[in-house]
């Protein structure tokens, strides 16, 4: 693979100088890698590196936008300085405690172990994410709706609005939990209050931006109440709505980590901070990792879910 990486950055045609230089600091960092991770004998490592070393070389050999090869390419290269200089300092030079610090090599072992276990905690944690997400768009959307062609309730609704969407929804963890039958829907409850509100006030605000002059025509048109939410105003305020699942989506996050991190008995939050209680700080990071994982994972979905909704945008710009 190494060899293809030197075919590739010695024989590809440069986009720019600059790309040319990346593609050389790219192969030289992998070359380092490979030295410090073989040196060792960490083999786990060595793959890894040759992994993100085919991702970049797919990226390019299959991507047309050179935006996106040079990305790639970035993305590529810090990955492998991180891992370099994590290598480097735990494995090679020991510069730092290795209970706190533990070996790439034996994090990455771990990981595939752990999968197991971690792929069972993510799918309770994904049955509280998805439970509340779920509940919470199909009740601010509709919300947001109808209090945003009202200026009589938007008015009136406004000043609430304000105030509770800015109460950081973990506070409600307490009595959440002591009035709610279970973790379960103490947990929904507060991760449904951090969706709610950015979603709520985002569909309200897209639908105040619709311009005046197509709810007017939609109106003399006498469109029946639901013809006209469905296809005038949640079209309209599309944009907006997506803006604020997407900052829902974040907070969603945020709140089911927290939420198991104080009461849970299984889930990713559980899993991280069962095993800072023991110090085995290598499952910890094992963790975190695999939480990055699925984060991203889930907002790559939603990238393209946001795109199919708003392809009606390509194609008025094409």
């Amino acid at each position: 693979m190494i060899l293809c990486i030197w075919k590739w950055i010695s024989s590809s045609k440069p986009i720019t100088e600059s790309g040319d230089r990346l593609k050389t600091v790219f192969f030289t960092t992998l070359l380092l890698f490979e030295i410090s991770a073989l040196s060792k004998s960490d083999f786990y490592l060595a793959a890894a590196g040759i992994f993100i070393a085919a991702a970049v070389f797919s990226k390019r050999k299959f991507s047309n936008v050179p935006a996106r090869q040079k990305a790639a390419a970035d993305i590529g290269t810090a990955l492998l300085m991180l891992l370099l200089l994590w290598q480097l300092s735990t494995r090679n030079f020991k510069l730092l405690d290795p209970v706190l610090f533990p070996t790439p090599e034996s994090v990455l072992k771990l990981f595939f172990s752990e999968l197991p276990e971690m792929t069972k905690g993510m799918l309770s944690s994904l049955y509280l994410l998805g439970s509340a997400y779920f509940l919470a768009l199909v009740t601010a959307i509709p919300a947001g709706l109808w209090v945003g062609s009202s200026n009589r309730l938007r008015n009136m609704i406004e000043p609430f609005s304000k105030v509770l969407s800015a109460i950081p929804p973990i506070v409600y963890i307490p009595y959440a939990i002591a009035l709610l039958p279970s973790f379960d829907t103490a947990s929904i409850f507060v991760i449904y209050s951090g969706v709610f509100w950015p979603v709520f006030v985002s569909t309200v605000s897209g639908v105040v931006n619709i311009p005046e002059t197509l709810l007017d025509s939609a109106r003399m048109l006498n469109l029946k109440r639901h013809v006209f939410c469905f296809h005038i105003l949640l079209p309209g305020a599309m944009p907006s709505i997506l803006t604020g699942a997407s900052l829902g989506l974040i907070f969603s996050f945020l709140l089911l980590t927290a939420a198991e991190l104080i009461g849970a008995t299984e889930g990713l939050g559980w899993y991280v901070k069962n095993y800072s209680d023991f110090a085995d700080y290598a499952r910890v990071i094992v963790g975190i990792l695999f939480i990055g994982l699925v984060i991203t994972v889930i907002s790559t979905l939603f990238r393209q879910i946001e795109k199919i909704l708003l392809r009606y945008r390509e194609v008025k710009n094409g």
